[in-house]
């Protein structure tokens, strides 16, 4: 009846686009709020950080469960081993690809406005820090001791290595397997709902952390390092207006476009305001179910991005290369230096994890990969602190571009109309 109708067509989208940007407005209301009563109350705010403490822990317990339902669940429904392959092998293509786009827009703004520009160093030298060995990073990083380590945010790719191949054993072992299967698709359905009821608390616990960070933080914005925020920040946000407007014309043209745009706020808020990869997977599922993402892609992507897909971090990691070589007095305009430079930002960012201030890893790997003296690494923290929000925004939505496009590749140009 709708289509026999102009007026009723034209008045359907009007709830629709309320049920899409309620939950991103009444978290901006909270941050607003949470960021005014930050700014009102200064370092007294750290007593509403709770509040915040209490919507992170929620998510991040959820996380865990959530991460290896549903990587179990979509690995174990794939129609054949064949399937999953070419999911991951385009995974990593994409994030590639993407990450030297990101690199190379960063590397563009840094050449024509040197962040570093009247920086002082004024920070001592830390004890000396070390990675340890290449091949011992691995193996922490995709392996755990012990079953119960599996069961920590801390060894999320483990315990993704972990779901994956449970979801293989599963699915190899035929019908024998059905009822495990059903269950843990079960359990990834009920978990998703314990996701939209923990969003219900999300606005009042954004605006309590939000007012923790603005109350306590506020000043540091100022300063010696407003020049690089100033930088960092148009840049991001340009790449991610830009950039993933491209990508999901490609994905899916002007529909995918609009999809994208109308059901990625809530994602992109949550990871703008908690700085969390992590806490942010369970919301990006939700986007990128409503935007028609099949579930076995959007289920491996989603996890596996929030821990090895890092846009923002690539951008954020050539901004603290170009910022320590202007104090140092290096070159940085060398197509050697530039080269490595991004090789180095798509090696820090598949290091970052994806909890709250997770990019001291990379920069910990940008000063042992330059030799940098101990002094660099606070300087680099603190620039990694500045830039965490928009970076996270960046790293999370962008995994919902790549599944996006990986669904196009799969699925073809008519993969939107299908789901």
């Amino acid at each position: 009846m709708a289509g026999a109708s102009g007026g009723t067509v034209s008045a359907m989208p009007t709830p629709s686009a309320w049920k899409n940007y309620r939950l991103s407005l009444a978290l901006i209301a909270g941050i607003l709020l949470g960021s005014l009563a930050g700014w009102l109350l200064e370092d007294r705010a750290a007593a509403l950080k709770p509040l915040g403490d209490l919507l992170l822990n929620a998510l991040f317990v959820t996380v865990v469960p959530l991460v290896f339902f549903s990587i179990a669940s979509a690995v174990a429904t794939m129609a054949g081993t064949g399937r999953l392959g070419k999911v991951l092998g385009w995974m990593i293509v994409l994030f590639v690809l993407t990450g030297i786009v990101s690199s190379g827009v960063m590397m563009l703004a840094v050449q024509l406005v040197p962040p570093a520009e009247g920086v002082a160093l004024t920070t001592s030298a830390p004890a000396n820090v070390s990675a340890g060995p290449a091949a011992d990073r691995i193996v922490r990083a995709l392996t755990a001791p012990d079953f119960v380590d599996l069961l920590s945010k801390r060894n999320l790719l483990a315990l993704i290595v972990f779901a994956a191949v449970v979801g293989l054993a599963a699915s190899a072992t035929g019908s024998k397997a059905r009822a495990f299967i059903e269950l843990i698709s079960s359990a990834n359905a009920v978990l998703m709902k314990v996701v939209s009821y923990i969003m219900l608390y999300a606005p009042v616990g954004l605006a309590g952390y939000f007012a923790y960070l603005v109350g306590v933080f506020g000043p540091k914005l100022l300063g010696s390092y407003l020049r690089a925020m100033a930088l960092y920040y148009p840049v991001c946000l340009l790449y991610a207006a830009g950039a993933f407007t491209a990508y999901t014309y490609l994905a899916g043209r002007l529909r995918g476009v609009r999809a994208f745009w109308a059901n990625i706020p809530p994602a992109a808020v949550t990871a703008l305001a908690t700085g969390s990869s992590f806490a942010t997977i369970p919301v990006n599922l939700q986007a990128a179910e409503r935007i028609g993402i099949p579930a076995d892609i959007r289920e491996v992507v989603l996890p596996i991005g929030a821990t090895i897909h890092m846009d923002g971090s690539c951008l954020a990691a050539v901004l603290k290369i170009a910022f320590v070589f202007g104090l140092y007095g290096m070159d940085f305009t060398s197509a050697g230096a530039i080269a490595t430079a991004i090789g180095i930002a798509i090696l820090s960012g598949t290091v970052m994890s994806g909890i709250p201030g997770g990019g001291f890893a990379g920069e910990v790997l940008i000063v042992t990969m330059y030799s940098l003296p101990g002094e660099a690494l606070p300087i680099l923290a603190m620039i990694g602190t500045l830039v965490d929000p928009p970076a996270t925004m960046v790293n999370a939505t962008g995994d919902t571009v790549a599944s996006m496009m990986i669904a196009r590749i799969l699925g073809g140009k008519k993969w939107m109309g299908e789901a």
